[in-house]
């Protein structure tokens, strides 16, 4: 398990009132068919930030949860795409062990006090990579969000580990500095 996830976990009870377990056990009362009506509930009903609503509603899915399985299952067919994941998270992961990255069906969620980066794999030959920098203007290559809508404001459309370069690295960087 991700170092920054076990924290969260472990940080749970001090900072929402209830452990994973007992998180997981208020969720069994209720029927959501959406991942987000499960956020959202956590969120008006119980007061909690949505980095630990995502998280415990990820957590809370079965069997399946185990970021390991998670990210197995995003890359099942795109092996190929597995490098530059790993690039991303590397970079992430040097910024402080204030970034929580919380895998889910489809992507992979970057938080620092609120998401500011999302990676998915879009297709067999490419990874998207949204990013929260509002008031950024886009470029030929940081694109507007496209289909992430608003959970970011860009996307960099990733086909080779090399592209986690330099300019990349910025990007992120601002986007994890805004997201406090």
């Amino acid at each position: 398990m991700e170092k920054a996830l076990q924290t969260m976990i472990d940080n749970m009870p001090e900072k929402t009132g209830k452990s994973l377990n007992e998180w997981k056990a208020v969720l069994k009362t209720k029927s959501f068919t959406k991942h987000s009506e499960s956020v959202n509930f956590l969120k008006k009903e119980h007061g909690v930030t949505h980095g630990f609503a995502n998280t415990i509603v990820t957590l809370s899915k079965g069997e399946n949860n185990n970021p390991k399985d998670l990210i197995a299952q995003q890359y099942k067919g795109k092996e190929n795409l597995i490098p530059i994941y790993n690039a991303l998270i590397k970079v992430v992961k040097s910024f402080g062990n204030d970034v929580i990255i919380t895998p889910k069906k489809t992507t992979v969620s970057i938080i620092r006090k609120k998401q500011f980066a999302l990676i998915k794999p879009a297709t067999k030959t490419r990874i998207d990579l949204g990013l929260k920098i509002k008031d950024k203007p886009t470029t030929h290559r940081l694109e507007s969000s496209g289909p992430f809508g608003s959970m970011c404001t860009h996307r960099v459309q990733l086909i080779d580990a090399t592209q986690v370069d330099a300019e990349l690295k910025t990007w992120l960087t601002e986007a994890y500095e805004r997201a406090t």
